[in-house]
This record gives structure tokens, C-alpha cells and sequence, in this order.
């Protein structure tokens, strides 16, 4: 991990700064996150391309620039401000496995799991919304818990009935990484939050184990192979 030295850019100049400077150094200054500088997309004649190289780059500006990107990651405004000041157009990388783990669903499933969340008061925490990448259809939606899924929800959905790999949900968890807001990925597209942080869910994230039971069931209902899915089931999901 890089050293976290101090010096947060001077908030009264924020105009003048670059989108993902601002709020790369936000996520470092005030929710604490380790970040690290990814890729970005290059405009030229034709499409897009990965600042990689990669001709046939499967995540175009949303990876990292070096494998030892874990060991870099830092939590210092400065050193954050430093490498964005460098590259500005690098996109915003924030490792999972340490302060937060990820539930990657897609869009719509993610959508109605989270107005059921919302209607059964369950406590949330900040939801990413990200365009597809490749092998993909449709955005999808990330949503934070609490670290320690990756290895726990195999068994979470054994106990919900659902066979391994029947669902499109999966963790992200200990050496993996989300693209934070407001990265570009893709041509037209850019990282969003669906449900942004705030002073309510700054420190206190929900346990995945709260939220995967209407996760689950809403990707079960919206899975074009969703009756084919039910087959491997040995138990029904419970409703609110």
C-alpha cells in the first residue's frame, strides 16, 4: 500500500479541477477508500480504444494500469491528487476485498431487488451503476456490503434454493475492483451512482446476507432461463 501522505486539493478551487480528480480525492479524503488510477478510453478515428493497446481489450478504460495496481492502491488525498493531476483522464478504480465488497447484478433485476429493499426498510449502502463489458448485455448494478462475501455466497444461494451459476450474480471481492463514478467505460457511457454515498451510509454498510435473498429472487424473475433455473432449486426464496 503507497504511502498516504496528506494534501487534499483546496475545495474553494474545485471549478478548475478535473471531474475525476475531484472525486477521486473525495473518495480518499472523505469515506476513507483506497483508490488506484485505471485505464481510459482514447478517441481517435474509429471507436474507442483501451489506452492499453489492446486492440481486443475486453474492459476498455476500466482496468488497471499495472499488476502490482493492489500494492499502489492508497487512501492519501495527496497521493491521489498527485496521480490524477499527472493523468486526468485515468479512470477511478476502487479495489474490493478490504473496505467493501460488491453484489454485480444486472440493471433491471437490480432495480426491482432495490425498490423491495427500500419498501422492507433494509439498511443500504451505496449502489454503482455500470455499462456492460464484454460477454455482458444491459448495465448492471453493484451494490456495496461488507467485506467477506466472495467466499460466503456459494452457500448463500445453496440455502435460497439456487444451484451454482443459475443466477447472473456474482462478487466482487478480495483482487478484484469496481470503475467508480464518474469514469467513462465505453464510448457513451460513464460509471453512475444509482444510489449515491451519504452521511448515512459513510461508514455502516450492509451484510450481504441482508440483501441477497431479494437480490436472488429478482434475478431469478427477470433470467430469460428463469423456469429452467427453478429446476435446480430446492427451496423457494421467501417473499415480503
Amino acid at each position: 500500500m503507497e504511502d498516504t501522505s496528506p494534501g487534499a486539493p483546496d475545495r474553494g478551487s474545485d471549478s478548475e479541477l478535473p471531474p475525476l480528480l475531484i472525486e477521486a480525492v473525495s473518495y480518499a479524503e472523505d469515506r476513507h477508500w483506497e483508490v488506484a488510477p485505471g485505464t481510459w478510453l482514447v478517441d481517435g478515428d474509429g471507436p474507442a480504444r483501451c489506452s492499453c493497446g489492446d486492440l481486443h481489450c475486453t474492459l476498455p478504460g476500466a482496468h488497471p494500469t499495472a499488476e502490482d495496481w493492489r500494492a499502489r492502491a492508497s487512501a492519501g488525498p495527496g497521493v491521489v491528487r498527485r496521480w490524477w493531476t499527472e493523468n486526468p483522464q485515468a479512470s477511478i478504480l476502487l479495489p474490493t476485498g478490504r473496505f467493501f465488497d460488491a453484489l454485480d447484478v444486472p440493471e433491471l433485476a437490480g432495480c426491482l431487488a432495490l425498490a423491495r429493499m427500500e419498501r422492507m426498510g433494509l439498511q443500504l449502502g451505496p449502489v454503482v451503476a455500470v455499462p456492460a463489458t464484454s460477454g455482458q448485455s444491459g448495465r448492471r448494478l453493484l451494490f456495496l456490503v461488507l467485506p467477506g462475501v466472495l467466499a460466503k455466497l456459494p452457500e448463500m444461494l445453496r440455502r435460497l434454493g439456487w444451484a451454482p451459476g443459475r443466477l447472473d450474480l456474482v462478487a466482487r471481492g478480495d483482487g478484484d475492483w469496481i470503475v467508480a463514478p464518474p469514469s467513462r467505460v465505453g464510448p457513451y457511457s460513464f460509471a453512475q451512482w444509482a444510489r449515491p454515498p451519504s452521511s448515512a451510509n459513510r461508514w455502516l454498510l450492509p451484510d450481504a446476507a441482508e440483501l441477497i435473498n431479494p437480490l436472488a429472487y429478482a434475478c431469478g424473475r427477470e433470467a430469460p432461463s428463469a423456469t429452467a433455473a427453478r429446476q435446480g432449486r430446492t427451496a423457494v426464496p421467501q417473499h415480503s
